[in-house]
């Protein structure tokens, strides 16, 4: 009953929901979408600035939603689609490579992923004109690697 009655008080209070979040938390799947790819984009964004891969994980695993990692696979796959080296091609794949070793992202969650991107990439290829061939080559490295099944490395789509 206390417990009730607190929470009675705090949601009265202007700005309850502020109040709630310092009381009691907002992580896992209570933040919005919006606010996870955001979270997203920059751990891969200060990954790539960073190279620290243990970071990386760490973020990612403080966010709390593990069923939500396919949004780190697709956002760092597309980001080696955009870049124009080979640097960002090499880090994106150690990440995956140690994200999947750690199993932090699973199975699962890299197949979401690379089918989002399958999926998106005519799109992607408007604003990226070479973006079918860096998939391709990606998804043999990734394959080689033993990041992705060979069911899911087969349904790439190529130009």
């Amino acid at each position: 009953r206390a417990a009730l009655d607190r929470a009675t008080v705090l949601l009265s209070m202007t700005k309850g929901g502020k109040r709630i979040d310092n009381v009691w938390g907002s992580g896992g799947g209570q933040q919005s979408v919006k606010h996870l790819v955001k979270e997203i984009d920059m751990l891969l964004k200060e990954y790539l600035l960073s190279g620290d891969v243990l970071e990386a994980e760490r973020c990612l695993l403080e966010l709390e939603v593990p069923h939500f990692h396919h949004e780190l696979v697709y956002e760092a796959v597309v980001m080696v689609l955009e870049s124009t080296g080979e640097k960002t091609f090499k880090m994106i794949l150690d990440l995956l490579k140690s994200l999947w070793r750690s199993s932090v992202i699973t199975m699962d969650q890299m197949k979401r992923g690379y089918e989002r991107v399958y999926r998106e990439i005519p799109d992607i290829n408007l604003d990226v004109p070479h973006s079918y061939s860096v998939l391709e080559r990606f998804v043999e490295e990734c394959f080689q690697a033993g990041i992705i099944s060979k069911p899911l490395r087969d349904l790439c789509p190529s130009r």
